[in-house]
């Protein structure tokens, strides 16, 4: 896929997707994870290990893919250096924006942050895809 058909495709696709990072032993830590598009960047939510881990090490994969079988399997590969957003009013926007693209009405969109909530920002740097549907 071209880079513009990804982006239709994660935009479009199951809103679900994996992401690795460089676990603190060594090994990778994958966890799936919602995530939504804003402009160029997946905007994902994080916490925990996933916090310290790119932290220390910014470099991410995220695999986003759907299908059931053979003729219908489809996905991307995303990867960059994640930014972990620290700034609480713009994390605090970001949480509403995400309610927002689910269907929450304005009037119940939340006024403050979940305590330990943060979000992270990948603009990937490299992409890899497959589509068997098209073949």
């Amino acid at each position: 896929m071209s880079r513009e058909r990804i982006y239709e495709y994660i935009q479009g696709g199951p809103r679900w997707g994996r992401l690795a990072t460089d676990g603190r032993d060594g090994f990778p830590h994958v966890v799936p994870l919602s995530y939504y598009v804003l402009g160029e960047d997946l905007i994902i939510s994080a916490r925990g290990q996933r916090l310290a881990n790119i932290r220390r090490d910014p470099k991410v994969c995220f695999t986003i893919d759907s299908g059931t079988d053979m003729s219908n399997l489809a996905g991307a590969v995303l990867q960059g250096s994640a930014q972990v957003v620290e700034d609480e009013a713009e994390r605090l926007e970001l949480s509403r924006e995400g309610m927002r693209r689910r269907g929450t009405a304005e009037d119940q969109l939340p006024t403050e942050l979940r305590p330990g909530q943060y979000y992270i920002k990948l603009r990937p740097e490299k992409t890899a895809s497959w589509d068997y549907a098209t073949r």
